[in-house]
């Protein structure tokens, strides 16, 4: 069975108020960037797709994967201008897998332990996600911030990446995302497995993820990241 992982680094990061994207800030000297490539390199994946704005291609490939010797990134494609379209871009470059691993460059902190658990769980799921149950109470509220229920936090996950699917499922589910993106019919998907379900009906499957696993977003995640990065000597 042949594995890509199709790596997400086109956002532009405005929640960071940097100028740098998110993915290209740095943690301890190398990009966030680095690490979820470094995850991937290291696990049984055959090869991995890093999708980037079509002006910081030539940077990905001489900053980031020649420089740190990266052998498993094949391609490197232009993005969009969302998420959807980026991850479209992917799996057109990634069209011969069998499964893809659709993950968020700047999750840096991804482990091949949470890798692995995926690969093996899509092969009976068809589709599956890596996730960890909420913590918190979470409250449901109407347009006035009042609160109007409150869910069983026992049936609530909070979804990570990787993302993991049978790559002609998810393929197709984008295909018609992407045409009905052209019509204007299209519905807020805000992630895959989203997609998946509203396109063709499969349900994911939730793999227990890391607590670690946090997405690189705003100034304060780079203190969380730095903690990170200091515990597990990455």
């Amino acid at each position: 069975m042949h594995y890509t992982a199709i790596v997400l680094a086109a956002g532009k990061g405005k929640r960071m108020k940097s100028r740098i994207s998110k993915q290209f800030l740095e943690l301890n000297g190398k990009p966030v960037l680095y690490y979820a490539l470094t995850a991937f390199e290291k696990s049984s994946v055959n090869d991995i797709v890093l999708v980037t704005q079509e002006a910081d291609i030539g940077y990905c490939r001489k900053e980031i994967v020649e420089k740190y010797g990266f052998q498993k990134v094949r391609r490197i494609v232009a993005g969009g201008m969302e998420r959807y379209d980026s991850v479209w871009k992917g799996l057109q470059a990634a069209e011969h897998s069998d499964y893809v691993l659709i993950h968020d460059g700047a999750r840096a902190f991804i482990d091949q332990e949470t890798i692995e658990r995926c690969m093996q769980d899509v092969i009976k799921s068809r589709a599956c996600v890596a996730a960890v149950p909420v913590k918190d109470t979470i409250k449901a509220v109407d347009s006035s911030l009042l609160g109007v229920k409150t869910p069983d936090r026992s049936t609530l996950w909070t979804i990570q990446t990787p993302q993991v699917f049978e790559q002609p499922l998810i393929y197709e589910a984008y295909r018609k995302l992407a045409l009905e993106q052209e019509t204007g019919t299209a519905p807020s998907v805000t992630d895959d497995t989203m997609v998946a379900e509203y396109y063709t009906g499969i349900r994911s499957h939730m793999v227990m993820g890391s607590y670690y696993n946090i997405k690189v977003t705003t100034p304060e995640d780079l203190i969380l990241g730095q903690a990170i990065l200091d515990h597990e000597q990455l």
